[in-house]
């Protein structure tokens, strides 16, 4: 059997690419349906009241992976940094779990907060939502290159990725704090 041409394999890359986009314009179409076209649930305000402090703890531990992953790649331990990454992955990934239930549940929390701190808390907000929906596709995008062996691809679309990524991940834990502290 023949190996497949190079115009084969970059069609096909361009097939995978337009999937992984569509699925997060899938993802990012029902975020937003869920937060400003759904109803929270009536009589669910005392279920599961854990979830928010528990999507703080996943995007503070998506970072925390993500920081180490770098720290790895940096110091050549292939394993210990797919394994970081892959960890970052799975804890994003409950994140989002548990923002859709939660969500679903108590629809959106109301920041307090009035003045400068009203208007820091937004610009946190809305740079963390927008940057979610770009980082979304290229996660995707940047493991696919990663377990499809294409490296060069992979290290090009990382370092786009990794601090889009990470940045979303600790503002996340941000906006978590200041709806706690503001309440």
């Amino acid at each position: 059997m023949s190996q497949p041409t190079s115009s084969a394999t970059s069609s096909n890359t361009s097939v995978v690419i337009t999937g992984l986009i569509i699925v997060s314009i899938a993802a990012i179409s029902f975020l937003f349906w869920l937060l400003y076209v759904h109803h929270a649930a009536t009589g669910s305000s005392d279920e599961l009241t854990f979830l928010a402090p528990l999507e703080a703890v996943f995007n503070a531990a998506s970072a925390t992976a993500l920081i180490m992953g770098l720290r790895f790649i940096k110091q050549q331990r292939i394993t210990a940094h797919r394994n970081s990454m892959i960890s970052a992955f799975v804890f994003s990934s409950l994140f989002l779990v548990a923002y859709i239930v939660h969500h679903a549940l108590h629809g959106d929390m109301i920041f307090q907060g009035h003045g400068a701190i009203r208007v820091t808390y937004l610009a946190i907000l809305i740079s963390h939502i927008v940057l979610s929906g770009v980082a979304l596709p290229l996660i995707l995008i940047t493991f696919f290159f990663s377990l499809t062996g294409r490296f060069s691809h992979h290290r090009k679309v990382a370092k786009v990725t990794y601090p889009l990524w990470l940045y979303v991940s600790v503002t996340g834990v941000v906006v978590y704090a200041m709806l706690a502290l503001w309440r």
